[in-house]
């Protein structure tokens, strides 16, 4: 699977004559699963990408398919035994569903939240992926990753408060780029 470079990233115009770059994708898949389908490998140009945030720390440009994407390949890198990306549309709430397998398995439906600077995630956002956990019988832990931040007293709100950070799990940008350096930090 082939990637244009241009269609990674929103919002930024390349000029006509600027040439067309093709990368192999950011993931290779296996089998197709009933959630979505399984990340087998993370490509070397995921690893390029979270480097180029250091030059870029906005990187708010890529678009959200592609976030979800990084985020997958974020999983596997982090030592996840199956990871799942899913469909574009009809996801149940989770776009990367995660497990590590062992004693104490753990299974984690994340949903990504690709925003511009000045865009929060609402309680009501966290809400919903509270609901979403709670009504799943094969779920460990969710966790919303964010590019930007979480509203004012979301992290104290008495209803949620209760389920963080075990079941809950809030990961905004000041805690999503340093993780994505430390993974892209194991590339051989």
């Amino acid at each position: 699977m082939l990637l244009n470079l241009q269609s990674l990233f929103q919002g930024e115009h390349f000029p006509p004559t600027f040439p067309t770059v093709i990368l192999p994708a950011l993931l290779t898949f296996g089998d197709k699963s009933a959630e979505g389908v399984l990340v087998d490998t993370v490509a070397i140009p995921w690893f390029e990408i979270i480097k180029r945030f250091d030059a870029d720390p906005a990187a708010y440009g890529i678009n959200s398919r592609t976030w979800e994407e990084i985020i997958a390949g974020a999983y596997r890198v982090a030592g996840c035994d199956e990871v799942i990306l899913t469909p574009r549309s009809g996801d149940k709430g989770r776009d990367v569903i995660a497990t590590m397998r062992g004693i104490g398995s753990i299974r984690i439906f994340d949903q990504v939240k690709a925003y511009k600077p000045g865009h929060v995630v609402t309680a009501d956002d966290v809400r919903s992926l509270l609901g979403v956990i709670t009504a799943a019988q094969n779920v460990s832990k969710g966790v919303i990753t964010t590019t930007g931040c979480f509203a004012p007293r979301v992290a104290t709100d008495p209803y949620l408060r209760p389920y963080m950070p075990y079941r809950l799990e809030l990961r905004d940008k000041d805690v999503l780029f340093p993780w994505l350096k430390e993974l892209a930090g194991r590339q051989k």
